[in-house]
C-alpha cells in the first residue's frame, strides 16, 4: 500500500529474515565468547557473568538495535523509499578480546582478583565511550590528521595476535571438528557459496560443529561436549535484570594505564564508524555520522555503568545486509531477542551444548579478515608500515606467553634476570619495550612510516616527536606510566625526528634552488 507521498514503510519484509539471522548469529556468537572468556580466562564467578555483565550487554546492545532501526525508519520516511536498510550493531569484536586479554588478564594475573580485574574492565569501556561521544565531534579531523595504514595496521596486529594465534592453536587440538566447521565457513564467507536452503554460513557451521561432537561424545570418541555441563547450565537460567552500581568508578581509580589501550581504540571505533558510514551512503543509504557515533558511545557508556565491560560498536557489513534483503526489522529483532538471551541467562545453555571448537573457525576467520583488511584497503606502497605498525602487537603477545609460562613454573622474568633470558635467545627487554602501549605504538610507527613512504617528512616528524613524548611519559614502550619512563626510546624517536625534519629542509631547498647552468 502506498500513499500520495511515497510507499508505505514496514517495519518487517520477508528479506529481514535474512537479515536477522546473519546478523542475530553473529551477535549472539560473540555474546557466547565473551562469556567463555570470563569464564575461562578470568575466571569470573557465575554471579557476576550471568548477573552483571550479561543482563547489561541486554541493555547496552538493544541500544545501538533499535536507535538504528529508528533511524532507518525515519530515513525512509524522509526520502519516500522502502528499500532503507538499518546499520548493523554488536559487541565489538577487537575490543572484545583486548579488554580480555590486554586490561583485565594482566590485572588478574597481577592480583589474583578476578573482581578487580572485572572494575578495570567496566572503566576502559566507560572511557572508551567518552572517546567516541568525543569523536562524535571531532572524528572527521582525527581521520584526516592519521593515515589509513597507521589505524588499520595496529588493529592487525592486534587481529593477528590476540585473536587469530589463540582459537588457531585450540582449533589443532581438535582439528577432526575444527576443519570442517572452518571449511563451511571459508566457502561460505570467502567464496560466497550459497548453501542448502540459504543457511547463514556462521550458523551452519556452528550447527554442524556441535552436532559432530555430540555424536562423537555419545559413541565415546572425545569429551569435547558434556551433558552433565548442560543440565548444571539451568542453574543460570532465569530473570536477571541490570543494576547500576559504583563498580565502573572503582576501576577509574587508577586510570593512567587504561589510556594506553582507549584513547587509540577510542579514535579507532570513531573511524570505523565513519567508513562504514560512508559504506551504507555508497550502498544508498545516507545516515548521521553523529547520530550513529552517540549511539556507539552512550552503549559503551551505559553498558559500563551496569556491568559490562565490552563496549557495543556499529559493525561492518551493512552494504550485504542490505543485498539480502535486511531493511529495518532485522535490526530490531536482533536487539529483542538479543535482550532476552541475556536477560534469561541462557548464554549458560548456549555454552554447554555447543562446543567451542565449533565456535574457534568463527574467531579465526575473524581476525583473518581484520587483518588482511589493513593490506587491501590501503595503497600497496603503504604494507610495508602496515607490518611496522602490527610488530609492537605481536611483541605484547610474545611476552604474555612469556610471562604466562614463567608464573606457570613458579617464577618470573624479573626474578630470573635479562641475563639467563638473553643467553637464552630470549630479548625479553627489548619485547617489553616495544609492546609497551602496543596499540598506540603502533599506530604510532605506522604514520611515521606512511608519511615517510609518502615523502611527506614534515609530518612524519611531527609523529616521531609526539611519540618522543609519549615514550618519555610512559604511554608507549613502557611499563607504567611515569616522569622519564623511557627516557633511551624518547631520545631515539627525537632523533628520528630530527633526521625527518632534516631531510624536509633538504627537499625544500633543492625544489627552490635555481637549476645548474648548462655547459655548452
Amino acid at each position: 500500500m502506498t500513499r500520495a507521498d511515497g510507499p508505505s514503510i514496514r517495519w518487517w519484509v520477508p528479506g529481514d529474515w535474512n537479515g536477522f539471522f546473519g546478523l542475530f548469529t553473529n551477535v549472539v556468537l560473540n555474546v557466547i565468547v565473551l562469556t567463555g572468556l570470563c569464564l575461562g580466562v578470568i575466571k569470573l564467578p557465575d554471579g557476576i557473568v550471568f548477573g552483571r555483565i550479561l543482563p547489561a550487554l541486554g541493555i547496552a546492545l538493544p541500544i545501538g538495535n533499535l536507535y538504528y532501526a529508528y533511524l532507518a525508519y525515519r530515513l525512509a520516511k524522509k526520502e519516500g523509499r522502502d528499500d532503507v536498510t538499518a546499520m548493523p550493531y554488536g559487541p565489538s569484536v577487537p575490543h572484545m578480546f583486548i579488554v580480555v586479554f590486554v586490561i583485565m588478564l594482566p590485572a588478574y594475573l597481577r592480583t589474583h582478583d578476578a573482581v578487580l580485574a572485572w572494575q578495570m574492565g567496566l572503566a576502559w569501556a566507560f572511557i572508551i565511550g567518552v572517546i567516541v561521544l568525543i569523536g562524535a565531534f571531532v572524528g572527521p579531523f582525527v581521520r584526516r590528521m592519521t593515515p589509513r595504514a597507521a589505524m588499520l595496521g595496529t588493529l592487525a596486529g592486534i587481529s593477528i595476535a590476540f585473536i587469530s594465534m589463540r582459537p588457531a592453536f585450540q582449533m589443532w587440538e581438535v582439528p577432526w571438528i575444527a576443519f570442517l566447521s572452518f571449511g563451511i565457513v571459508l566457502i561460505s564467507w570467502t567464496a560466497n557459496v550459497r548453501l542448502p536452503g540459504g543457511v547463514p554460513g556462521g550458523l551452519a557451521a556452528v550447527l554442524v560443529g556441535t552436532v559432530i561432537a555430540w555424536i562423537a561424545t555419545v559413541f565415546g570418541w572425545t569429551d569435547v561436549v558434556n551433558g552433565a555441563q548442560v543440565s548444571a547450565s539451568f542453574a543460570d537460567f532465569g530473570l536477571h535484570l541490570p543494576r547500576p552500581s559504583a563498580h565502573v568508578i572503582s576501576g577509574l581509580v587508577d586510570i593512567a594505564p587504561l589510556l594506553v589501550t582507549a584513547i587509540p581504540l577510542g579514535i579507532y571505533n570513531f573511524t570505523e564508524g565513519m567508513n562504514n558510514v560512508e559504506s551504507a551512503a555508497a550502498a544508498g543509504d545516507e545516515y548521521n555520522l553523529r547520530q550513529i557515533l552517540l549511539a556507539d558511545g552512550i552503549g559503551a557508556v551505559v553498558g559500563s555503568v551496569l556491568g559490562s565491560p565490552f563496549p557495543p560498536a556499529v559493525y561492518i557489513g551493512h552494504p550485504g545486509w542490505k543485498a539480502v534483503g535486511g531493511r529495518i526489522g532485522y535490526s530490531l529483532a536482533t536487539g529483542l531477542v538479543i535482550a532476552a538471551v541475556c536477560f534469561l541467562g541462557l548464554t549458560a545453555l548456549l555454552l554447554a551444548v555447543v562446543p567451542l571448537v565449533a565456535i574457534l573457525p568463527i574467531l579465526l576467520y575473524i581476525g583473518l579478515v581484520i587483518g588482511a583488511q589493513a593490506f587491501q584497503a590501503v595503497p600497496s606502497k603503504h604494507a610495508p608500515a602496515v607490518v611496522l605498525a602490527l610488530i609492537p602487537n605481536i611483541a605484547a603477545w610474545g611476552q604474555t606467553q612469556i610471562d604466562g609460562a614463567l608464573s606457570a613454573a613458579g617464577t618470573s622474568a624479573a626474578q630470573l634476570g635479562m641475563g639467563k633470558l638473553m643467553a637464552a635467545g630470549v630479548v625479553y627487554r627489548g619485547m617489553e619495550l616495544l609492546g609497551g602501549g602496543a596499540v598506540l605504538a603502533g599506530l604510532m610507527l605506522g604514520a611515521i612510516a606512511t608519511f615517510i613512504i609518502n615523502r611527506e617528512f614534515n609530518k612524519a616528524a611531527a609523529y616521531a616527536l609526539a611519540a618522543a613524548v609519549l615514550s618519555f611519559f610512559g604511554f608507549i614502550h613502557g611499563v607504567q606510566l611515569a616522569w622519564a619512563a623511557s627516557p633511551t626510546v624518547a631520545l631515539g624517536y627525537a632523533l628520528l625526528g630530527v633526521i625527518c625534519l632534516a631531510v624536509a629542509w633538504r627537499e625544500e631547498r633543492m625544489a627552490t634552488s635555481p637549476p645548474l647552468p648548462v655547459k655548452a
